[in-house]
């Protein structure tokens, strides 16, 4: 089974219906801001040639018709169809297919993109709410043209989205920053499209554009007619992080100052609140304030505290519940098990009821008691590697091979307080049931590090930078790989 969870709304949708408006285009509030002079110029389109391809298929849909009397905004937007006519032409064969980032025998025999990733411009989260993870693409973190290789940036977020595209997320995009300068051409648009087929838009559940202009728009208009109605509904327009807010936890967004600058600014012309923040740095659980807790209380708590209240059990009460429901046979053997999410107000239901110390009903749904178990984790007021080894799991992928072994077991056996360790080993002896079952459910050791790595490991800080959750994965797919060796019988 699997409920996939969609937002009540989809002004998306909308905005097809509602084109030809005077309205430039719906979104989730009523009123849209703005922002000039962060676009497109036709300064760089001189001696190029069209994509035929897109463009027959714009014409065969009307996609231009609109182009002759433009909504404007006072912005330098308005020369969209110039800029399309002398595109560049795409290169022959760029499809997904193309882009071989990884050696299936060695993955750390991988392509380096360290000249691409230092600018921080894409971001992977954590989860959201629903247990699916969260990657955010900050354009405001675009280099000059001149910097960047826009062919590298395409391969780039090819090869960061190729870790998670095998399970459901979310997709956060930061429009604000955009300008004439950092801009990526409207043919590399439609070369990033094509480029993410079908296996990268399955498993996206909601795509986010956060502060869009007039911009967005047109490059909705110009693909609608090669995007399909079913991708179109996981697009979500917000103007402002409020409404945001709705849906993620912004504490756990890494948001760039210049972000949350500009939704200030936006929100007091239009009268509206701001979401309260001073800096793009994400509070830690630990930091955060303490809210009133049931003492019957295991989400969002301490091990220690769930101990101590219940009964000095070291194995969570509600993890123990997850892990013998999801040892049936025929939840071991569902395809995508910990890779689907889950109803959220069941499982939001599920976890204030787990609180208040009341039973719980799975309804049979494998999908929810997996959820479930991640969010524990998740949720922790520290992780279960605890914080004081981050540092050495974050520097794993450097450590030779043949230390590897040694060291790992060193910092589980000797340096992981005990009831940590008898958790995680717990946890482990429960994923290898998974992994022997993987030719079924699909869950091999890689996937489920995807899946449990920052759920197991994050800094004191709250953040997890997309530099170490490839060190992190590893770590955490060593662990499952090798654990006879590693734990104590």
């Amino acid at each position: 089974m699997e409920a996939d969870y969609q937002p009540k709304f989809s002004p998306s949708r909308n905005l097809l219906a509602h084109h030809d408006s005077d309205e430039p285009y719906p979104s989730l509030s009523d009123y849209h801001d703005y922002e000039p002079n962060l676009e497109f110029d036709d300064t760089e389109l001189q001696h190029t040639a069209v994509d035929g391809e897109l463009a027959e298929k714009l014409v065969e849909a009307g996609g231009l018709d609109y182009l002759e009397s433009p909504v404007s905004d006072g912005t330098i937007e308005e020369n969209f169809e110039e800029e399309l006519v002398n595109a560049p032409t795409l290169a022959a064969g760029m499809d997904s297919l193309s882009y071989p980032f990884l050696d299936e025998d060695d993955p750390e025999d991988e392509e380096d993109f360290s000249d691409v990733s230092r600018y921080g411009i894409v971001d992977v989260v954590g989860d959201d709410t629903v247990g699916r993870k969260i990657i955010v693409v900050s354009a405001c973190k675009l280099p000059s043209n001149k910097e960047l290789d826009h062919t590298r940036l395409l391969r780039y977020l090819m090869y960061t989205l190729d870790k998670y595209v095998e399970q459901d997320y979310s997709l956060v995009y930061f429009h604000h920053g955009l300008t004439s300068k950092n801009k990526p051409p409207l043919s590399w648009l439609w070369q990033a499209y094509r480029a993410f087929d079908r296996k990268y838009k399955k498993n996206l559940k909601a795509l986010y554009l956060v502060h869009p202009t007039n911009f967005i728009r047109v490059v909705w208009h110009l693909f609608r007619a090669v995007i399909s109605a079913k991708f179109g509904r996981k697009v979500m327009y917000v103007n402002y992080l409020q409404e945001l807010s709705q849906h993620l936890d912004l504490d756990q967004l890494c948001i760039p100052q210049a972000v949350i600058e500009h939704d200030e600014r936006v929100a007091v012309r239009s009268n509206r609140s701001t979401v309260p923040r001073t800096s793009g740095a994400t509070p830690s659980p630990a930091s955060s304030p303490v809210q009133s807790r049931f003492i019957t209380q295991q989400f969002g708590v301490s091990l220690q505290f769930i101990k101590d209240n219940h009964g000095g059990e070291v194995i969570p009460p509600i993890m123990r519940q997850c892990i013998e429901f999801l040892s049936q046979p025929d939840a071991l053997e569902t395809e995508g098990l910990f890779r689907r999410s889950a109803n959220v107000t069941l499982v939001r239901e599920l976890q204030a009821k787990v609180n208040q110390g009341e039973n719980i009903d799975f309804h049979s749904d494998v999908h929810i008691a997996a959820v479930l178990l991640k969010t524990f984790l998740r949720e922790l007021e520290e992780p279960l590697m605890t914080f004081d080894l981050y540092d050495e799991i974050a520097q794993f992928q450097v450590l030779p091979r043949d230390d590897r072994p040694k060291r790992v077991k060193v910092l589980i056996l000797e340096k992981l307080p005990e009831d940590n360790y008898q958790i995680l080993k717990y946890l482990v002896q429960f994923l290898s049931k998974v992994m022997d079952r993987c030719d079924l459910n699909k869950m091999t050791s890689s996937n489920l590090a995807v899946v449990f790595g920052p759920n197991l490991v994050w800094a004191q800080t709250g953040q997890l930078s997309l530099s170490n959750i490839g060190p992190i994965n590893m770590f955490t797919d060593f662990v499952l790989t090798h654990h006879e060796s590693i734990f104590i019988i």
